[in-house]
C-alpha cells in the first residue's frame, strides 16, 4: 500500500482549501474576504474540491437563509414583500425584456443569452439551474451563463457597500438596490449584512420574494418551449418564513433563535467562499467576450436604473 506524502502538492491544497472554508466558517472573515480568498483557490491554487464545492454552496446557501429567518421579524418580513413585490415584477420584466434585446444584438448563440438574462433578473445561478433543464441547455450554455452571473455577482459583493456608502444611501435604500440590481441571494445578504441590521432584513426579505418568480418564468418558459422538465419550487423561502415566525411569537426561544441566525450568517460567509472558489481559468475562457458584455451591459442598466428610482423616491418602503 503506497505511502500518502505530507508534502504532495494535492493533499497540501486540500488542507488549506478545507483549512480556509473552516476559517471562512468560523466569524472571523468579512464575506468580501471569504469571496476573494475562493477566488485565489479558483483561479491560481485550483480547487481540489470543484464538483463537492458546487454541489455543497447550493445546499449551504439554502440553509444558511432559513437560519437568517430565526433573526427576522415576521412583521417586517411581510411588509418588505408586500411593498416590493410590485417593484419587483417591474424590475423583472424590465430585465428580461432588455437582456433578449441585447442578446440578439450581440448575436449570442444558443441558450446563454436566455440564462445569462433569466440569471440577472431573477436570482442568479438559483435561476439559471431552473431554467436550463426546460430549455434542454448544454453543459458549455450552462457554465458560460454560470460564469458570467458569478464573476459579476462577485463584483456586486465587493463594490455595492462602497457605493452605497458614497452615495448616503439609507439602511432600508441600500437593503432595497441591493436585492433588485444583485444576482444571487449570498451576495446579496453578504453586501446587505456589512451595511447593517435594517439593510440585511430589507435586502434578504425582498431578494426572497424576487425569487419567488422562479416558478411563473419557468412555467411560461415550459409553456413557450413546450418542455415537460419538472418545475422546482424554492421550498427554503418558505421555510425562511417559518423560521421568523417562531423568532417572532416564541420568544422562550430567542436565545436559540438568535444562536441559529449567527450561524447563518457565517454559513453565507462560507457559501461566498464556494462559489468563489468555482470561478476558474477554463470557466473565464469558455465565457468568451459577448456573453460577458451582454451580461455586464445588462447588470450595469439594471442597477443604474433601481438606484435612480430608488433616489428620487419612486421606489421605496
Amino acid at each position: 500500500m503506497a505511502e500518502v506524502s505530507w508534502s504532495s502538492p494535492s493533499l497540501l491544497r486540500r488542507v488549506f482549501f478545507i483549512l480556509a472554508f473552516l476559517a471562512c466558517f468560523s466569524g472571523f472573515i468579512s464575506p468580501p474576504l471569504a469571496l476573494t480568498i475562493g477566488i485565489f483557490f479558483g483561479l491560481i491554487v485550483s480547487n481540489p474540491f470543484s464538483d463537492e464545492s458546487r454541489r455543497a454552496s447550493h445546499w449551504l446557501l439554502q440553509s444558511s437563509v432559513v437560519a437568517l429567518g430565526f433573526g427576522m421579524n415576521l412583521h417586517e418580513v411581510l411588509r418588505a414583500g408586500r411593498s416590493g413585490f410590485l417593484y419587483t415584477a417591474l424590475g423583472i420584466a424590465f430585465a428580461l425584456g432588455i437582456g433578449l434585446s441585447l442578446g440578439k444584438f450581440l448575436r449570442i448563440r444558443g441558450n446563454s443569452s436566455y440564462l445569462i438574462t433569466a440569471g440577472t433578473a431573477i436570482c442568479g445561478g438559483s435561476a439559471i439551474a431552473a431554467i436550463a433543464p426546460i430549455l434542454h441547455a448544454n453543459d458549455e450554455e450552462i457554465a458560460v451563463s454560470l460564469g458570467t452571473v458569478f464573476v459579476l455577482n462577485s463584483v456586486a459583493l465587493l463594490i455595492f457597500p462602497p457605493l452605497g456608502h458614497l452615495l448616503k444611501l439609507s439602511q432600508t435604500q441600500f437593503g432595497l438596490w441591493a436585492a433588485l440590481a444583485i444576482h444571487d441571494t449570498s451576495s446579496v445578504v453578504g453586501a446587505a449584512s456589512r451595511y447593517g441590521a435594517q439593510a440585511l432584513i430589507v435586502g434578504t426579505t425582498v431578494k426572497l420574494a424576487r425569487a419567488l418568480w422562479i416558478v411563473p418564468l419557468a412555467l411560461v418558459t415550459a409553456a413557450i418551449k413546450r418542455s415537460k422538465s419538472k418545475i422546482r419550487f424554492p421550498w427554503f423561502i418558505l421555510f425562511f418564513c417559518l423560521a421568523a415566525v417562531v423568532n417572532t411569537y416564541f420568544l422562550q426561544f430567542s436565545a436559540g433563535c438568535k444562536m441559529i441566525f449567527q450561524l447563518g450568517r457565517f454559513g453565507l460567509t462560507a457559501t461566498l467562499f464556494l462559489i468563489g472558489s468555482g470561478i476558474s481559468g477554463p470557466i473565464l475562457r469558455r465565457v468568451g467576450w459577448r456573453p460577458l458584455a451582454q451580461g455586464i451591459l445588462l447588470w450595469i442598466l439594471v442597477g443604474l436604473t433601481s438606484l435612480y428610482c430608488i433616489r428620487a423616491g419612486w421606489i421605496a418602503l
